[in-house]
């Protein structure tokens, strides 16, 4: 894995906390150069000071609010311009708001379509032209999707259509740029113990309901960073929820009537 990924620069969204930060600095004990963006600088800063204590590694650090397509078109140019050569893209920044559809307020909506499904898109767009213009190596995107994108639950109709749509695009574009060197990959996952749920459960209910299946950040991480410049297609994170899915898609209507229970844990 050390040799994949040493003195390759990789950006990360979302890089200031939970499945981000680790991320980063597994790409720093890699012998990598992460690059790390998100909104708070002051995290990205300490983060940033942190790994050059503990591992004398370099970094980068960049704020951006992915919410602002303009300013995000600006800081990816900006990366680019100033690195010359960046060979992977970590789409990891999300935002889910667990809430029925009915309830969920219209703002709400509109936030996690443009943080989950357009800035990735965008992200990866802006990036993609510069990778296909490295012909010294292979390159690679990495989104961050969900188990939900392939297994909606009710009070995550919303979110679960984020990631139905991050996981459609990833899986076209491997198709499209299956010739040209560039690796893609999806990272399906169950809940995972990160501040993410403060947003997303902010009574704790789900929390506490899942709280024995939840996944260790700091291993969902490894895995990520394990498959960097390689051909893996996905990440699937737990594997019996993986199972769950794949049976759920050859018969939906059983297993709605099984997993009722375990559906409405928000």
């Amino acid at each position: 894995m050390r040799d994949k990924v040493k003195q390759k620069k990789i950006i990360i969204t979302g890089a200031s906390s939970g499945i981000g930060e680790k991320i980063a600095w597994h790409i720093a004990k890699s012998g990598g150069i992460p690059i790390m963006v998100a909104r708070s600088i002051d995290k990205l800063k300490q983060l940033q000071t942190a790994m050059k204590n503990e591992l004398d590694t370099t970094s980068f650090v960049y704020q951006i609010d992915l919410l602002d397509p303009n300013q995000l078109t600006a800081t990816f140019h900006s990366i680019i311009d100033e690195h010359v050569e960046v060979h992977g893209l970590i789409n990891n920044a999300g935002v889910g708001i667990f809430e029925s559809a009915n309830d969920l307020s219209w703002q709400d909506i509109e936030r996690m379509f443009q943080l989950n499904v357009y800035a990735l898109i965008k992200g990866t767009k802006t990036v993609l032209p510069h990778f296909l213009r490295n012909k010294k190596g292979s390159c690679h995107i990495i989104n961050i999707a969900s188990q939900a994108g392939k297994m909606a639950t009710p009070k995550s109709s919303v979110y679960a259509a984020t990631k139905h749509a991050v996981l459609g695009f990833t899986n076209a574009i491997r198709l499209e740029l299956s010739e040209e060197n560039i690796f893609v990959t999806a990272v399906n996952l169950g809940p995972v113990r990160t501040a993410f749920f403060k947003t997303a459960d902010p009574h704790g209910t789900y929390q506490q309901n899942v709280a024995r299946y939840m996944l260790d950040p700091d291993k969902v991480a490894k895995k990520v960073v394990s498959v960097l410049f390689t051909s893996r297609r996905e990440i699937n994170m737990p594997r019996w929820m993986e199972v769950g899915s794949k049976l759920y898609n050859l018969f939906p209507g059983m297993m709605e009537m099984v997993l009722k229970r375990q559906f409405n844990k928000k």
